[in-house]
């Protein structure tokens, strides 16, 4: 699928999507849980989503999609024994499904075999898998399938702060399901701490709380056995500032100027910090009531900055666009990270941004953007990853010419109606083909 998306602003009212990474948790607990959960939001269909929801039903729940979610909960004494034949779970391309349902299905002591698709075989599992195997799991590799079998039993788990936060999540969520208490310690910094707190948020929504004991070496969450979560009845998906992220920047570009409604400005999600970052290169970022208000100067007026992409990786491409046209030379730094996503970010990013006519060098660990007074325009090509197609469209507020995005369904990963709120707000995207 090809789209042409023409050289306007965008300007207009938007309301965010539901958090994928909020409802990817909020489906896992629903599932274990005592009794029905209905999970109120917008669906939009993202493929991510509808992964994990495939996993959860190849384990029994039964998930309705009707006005957000009804989830049916799991009976766990009708899952098979770990010598039945092994359970097929079609986790695709999504990195969080796999993290998070593998060590519950462990947890389960179930035989699993998940079906990787893209680029989701080449990213890492250690020392999530070391973890695993240490403590009663077997699991190999037959090509893209990966197999577990075996019993995950209690004890004392061990991650590093500064690897994938999804891996803590993961046991997060499959611990409480065992029938004795554990303990999970993150030794040193941690990063992407505020979708871990969105995890322990979630869970409590469900009956689960931590204890967690900090000093200046290592965080010691102590999880209790409880073998069922506890169903609230009803809850609510926050709005995705990822997915968000992409409009805040539209309002930044030069002559901006974007409202954004449903999104929680108390999150946890962490790239919430893109407000914080927008502010620092110019632009007004401001509350109205419930609506983000979003208003960037005219040309000249974005100025360049120091970016950190430690905690915040899945902003760095749609940043870069900002950056493109601010005055003088953004750096981004401790990026490496986005080399193992969908594509290598870094790599892509970079590409992308000099199709366009930016001035754009990749760093092993990040990238230096000298800011241009406007892209060019052009072709560009999304290599399979949705928020490199969703970073060309928001460059072309600022361009001379079309922006040409081939390869444009990639966005059905995770914002299928990405093109239909894009022409919401003024732009013209023609489909073309491929």
């Amino acid at each position: 699928m090809k789209i042409t998306v023409m050289p306007d602003k965008i300007e207009g009212v938007v309301a965010a999507i539901p958090s994928k990474s909020h409802l990817h948790r909020l489906l896992i607990y629903a599932a274990f849980s005592d009794a029905p959960t209905i999970i109120s939001c917008r669906d939009i269909g993202a493929e991510d989503i509808t992964a994990t929801i495939d996993c959860l039903s190849a384990l029994g729940a039964t998930i309705n999609r009707t006005n957000g979610f009804t989830v049916h909960p799991i009976n766990r004494a009708k899952l098979p024994h770990e010598t039945s034949a092994p359970i097929v779970f079609p986790v695709g391309e999504s990195g969080s499904t796999l993290r998070f349902m593998l060590p519950i299905v462990c947890a389960l002591g179930l035989r699993g075999a998940f079906i990787m698709k893209g680029r989701l075989p080449e990213r890492p599992l250690v020392p999530l898998d070391e973890q695993l195997k240490n403590n009663g799991v077997k699991l190999w590799r037959d090509g893209d399938v990966l197999h577990c079998e075996g019993q995950l039993g209690h004890g004392d788990y061990t991650l590093p702060g500064d690897v994938s936060s999804q891996y803590i999540s993961g046991l997060m969520m499959a611990l409480p399901l065992l029938t004795k208490p554990s303990t999970l310690n993150i030794t040193g910094d941690i990063e992407s701490a505020g979708y871990i707190a969105l995890t322990e948020q979630a869970g409590q929504n469900f009956g689960l709380h931590l204890e967690k004991n900090s000093n200046a070496q290592c965080a010691e969450y102590k999880i209790p056995a409880i073998g069922v979560y506890k169903s609230p009845g009803r809850v609510v998906a926050e709005g995705d500032w990822s997915n968000a992220a992409f409009w805040l920047c539209a309002g930044a570009m030069p002559s901006g100027n974007v409202r954004i409604t449903g999104l929680n400005r108390n999150s946890s999600q962490g790239d919430r910090e893109v407000c914080d970052i927008l502010k620092k290169m110019g632009v007004s970022v401001e509350w109205e009531g419930d609506e983000l208000v979003i208003k960037s100067g005219k040309s000249g007026t974005l100025r360049a900055t120091e970016i950190d992409g430690r905690a915040i990786p899945d902003l760095i491409p749609v940043l870069s666009v900002v950056a493109s046209v601010a005055r003088g030379t953004t750096v981004i730094r401790n990026a490496s990270r986005l080399r193992i996503k969908e594509s290598d970010r870094l790599s892509t990013t970079a590409d992308t941004i000099s199709s366009l006519g930016g001035k754009i060098q990749e760093l092993s660990d990040g990238l230096t953007i000298d800011g241009v007074e406007k892209l060019r325009g052009g072709i560009v090509e999304a290599h399979g990853d949705h928020r490199i197609a969703m970073m060309a469209a928001i460059a072309s507020a600022h361009t001379d010419l079309p922006v040409t995005i081939a390869g444009a369904q990639a966005v059905n990963k995770s914002y299928p109606n990405f093109w239909d709120d894009l022409r919401s707000l003024g732009k013209q995207a023609v489909d073309g083909k491929e």
